[in-house]
């Protein structure tokens, strides 16, 4: 495992993080436990979750990842060497998310009441980077389409001017080290870096963004910010919600899987991706490679990425793509990989 820096902080990262979205649905607390026990001896030491969470989105089960991280930190200890990641939520159509029942949005009542109940789940009184999970404009989020209207509480936008103010106010009060993006354009990046400059806000650390094989868009536009605004990716979903692992390709539907439990597949589902991923399947054959950590080793080698957010429903899966570190991506994979981009590029937006 290799550490690196988390933007301009003083945090070092883990080059992979452990994603967390299954547990308390997919996944039991005693096995979150057991992949963060696992995750942590291996040498990760960044966690990554959300108010959202579990996904799918449920009422009955928001929350729950963040409670299960929280009870795994009170029983374990060692709060200090966990850098810990968690996200307010954006607008959306999700009222159970805030007490009264109103709409989530990023203003500062609503950011206030996310953080207080993130930090009592999580049982700390402090989160180490704390992300817009998307953002409050009108964009194509999630593989979507064209541009979608605002939506918050009253469908308006919420200035970004408005959301890093709510955002000061909770470093000031210590309950957030540092800040962070996700699902987020380089115009939005470099408007909350913009305000940092020339006001004296909180800077942005990170970009979490969807980020793999069928999806390598953040390279156009928001990978410069790397180099010069020591801004990096956390990358999320690098095995396409596990499509690249080949085991959805003609169809097919394995029992368990999340595709076969909650058919939420379609941002890998497009035109083109089956084409992709049997291109990508050929090269891990070809070159003797499990093709989940072919994928997976590929997001985490790229010099942009500052950490790789990888997902488990079991320890087996979890074991298998943290072998991923033992693959090197030789020029010659690189050349093949990057032929199979030409032909194909991102199918999957």
């Amino acid at each position: 495992m290799d550490y690196r820096p988390l933007g301009r902080t003083d945090l070092r990262v883990s080059s992979i993080a452990l994603g967390s979205m299954t547990w308390g649905q997919q996944n039991t607390e005693a096995e979150g436990h057991a992949q963060l026990d696992y995750a942590r001896d291996r040498g990760i030491n960044f966690i990554d979750t959300a108010e959202n969470y579990s996904v799918p989105p449920r009422a009955e089960t928001q929350g729950s990842t963040e409670r299960i991280i929280g009870s795994w930190l009170k029983s374990r200890g060692g709060r200090d060497g966990i850098v810990l990641a968690t996200k307010v939520s954006g607008p959306s159509d999700r009222p159970y998310l805030r007490r009264d029942g109103s709409l989530p949005r990023l203003d500062a009542r609503n950011i206030n009441e996310a953080i207080d109940n993130s930090l009592a789940r999580l049982q700390t009184d402090y989160v180490d980077l704390y992300q817009l999970h998307w953002p409050n404009r009108p964009l194509p989020l999630f593989g979507g389409g064209s541009h979608s209207p605002a939506r918050g509480g009253d469908g308006t936008e919420v200035s970004i001017e408005e959301t890093l103010d709510a955002l000061d106010a909770l470093v000031k009060a210590g309950k957030v080290r540092h800040i962070g993006l996700s699902n987020e354009t380089a115009w939005g990046l470099s408007r909350f870096l913009h305000l940092a400059e020339t006001t004296g806000r909180p800077r942005v650390a990170s970009v979490q963004n969807a980020y793999n094989l069928l999806n390598r868009t953040y390279e156009v536009g928001l990978a410069e910010f790397h180099a010069r605004e020591q801004v990096g990716l956390l990358a999320y979903s690098p095995l396409a919600q596990g499509f690249l692992t080949g085991k959805y390709q003609r169809g097919a539907r394995p029992p368990g899987a999340r595709t076969t439990l909650f058919e939420r597949g379609q941002r890998y589902q497009k035109p083109g991706t089956e084409a992709a991923i049997d291109a990508y399947l050929a090269i891990a054959r070809d070159v003797g490679l499990d093709p989940a950590q072919l994928a997976i080793a590929y997001v985490t080698s790229r010099h942009f990425v500052t950490s790789n957010i990888i997902g488990a429903t079991s320890l087996d899966q979890l074991r298998s793509d943290l072998g991923s570190l033992d693959v090197a991506i030789t020029p010659e994979i690189e050349a093949r990989i990057d032929a199979a981009h030409q032909l194909h590029g991102s199918p999957a937006p």
